[in-house]
């Protein structure tokens, strides 16, 4: 029932409505930030800084250019010194997790319009194929794991960063989306499930720092679709 304005109101003047509060929706794009928040993260969403938000931006074009991000040039671009920078951004692992993970988002948002007609497992499956093979084919993306693979692992696949843990968060939202709260009939709960797709994801992604492997979209397709059980 909405609240409105008392009865004793003067006279002529209209009850005050007051509108709900409304609660933007969870989708792909929102889940992962919002399960694993980070500093620069809130301070980016916040609109309060846009010192962080340029210096942002400018780390993000140079990803995208395939160049390496420099702490120093980026400070030198930027007309300030680095430790006005390390002011606004934190330190280069930082920086580097949260443009990753804002180029990871329209990567996903991508993925999931275009596996749309599918349903339950079958769409989590497509989801992540998708993904996975926008990133081996990515050449900026596979130019930041040449130039700095051990970093780059580190940042992706550990708790070193927000980006596995938002990675995570969103295969587990879309495990409960797609399959409920009791998965594969209540074989395994939704937090393992997404834990293990997450890691078949990155075994095939980042194969080639791994193990020396090819990474191969085909083989995670694969090994997603019998962890969910889409083809019994």
């Amino acid at each position: 029932m909405t609240p409105t304005a008392p009865t004793n109101s003067p006279a002529g003047t209209a009850p005050i409505t007051i509108a709900p509060a409304t609660v933007a929706p969870v989708t792909i794009a929102t889940v992962g930030t919002d399960a694993a928040p980070s500093w620069l993260s809130e301070r980016l969403a916040s609109g309060a800084h846009p010192d962080a938000r340029r210096a942002f931006e400018a780390a993000r074009d140079t990803l995208i250019a395939g160049r390496r991000i420099d702490m120093t040039a980026l400070a030198a671009g930027l007309g300030v010194d680095r430790t006005s920078l390390f002011r606004w951004v934190g330190n280069r692992d930082a920086l580097l997790s949260e443009v990753l993970w804002s180029l990871a988002i329209p990567t996903l948002v991508q993925a999931e319009h275009a596996n749309a007609a599918r349903t339950g497992g079958d769409r989590i499956a497509g989801i992540l194929t998708h993904f996975v093979d926008d990133l081996i084919t990515a050449e900026y993306f596979r130019s930041f794991l040449r130039r700095e693979p051990a970093r780059a692992l580190r940042l992706l696949t550990t708790k070193e960063s927000p980006i596995q843990r938002r990675y995570v968060a969103t295969a587990d939202w879309l495990v409960r989306r797609d399959l409920g709260d009791a998965p594969l009939g209540g074989a395994i709960a939704p937090a393992d499930l997404a834990y293990i797709l997450v890691r078949l994801s990155e075994s095939f992604t980042y194969a080639d720092l791994i193990s020396g492997d090819t990474p191969s979209a085909d083989r995670a397709r694969v090994a997603f679709r019998l962890t969910l059980r889409v083809d019994e």
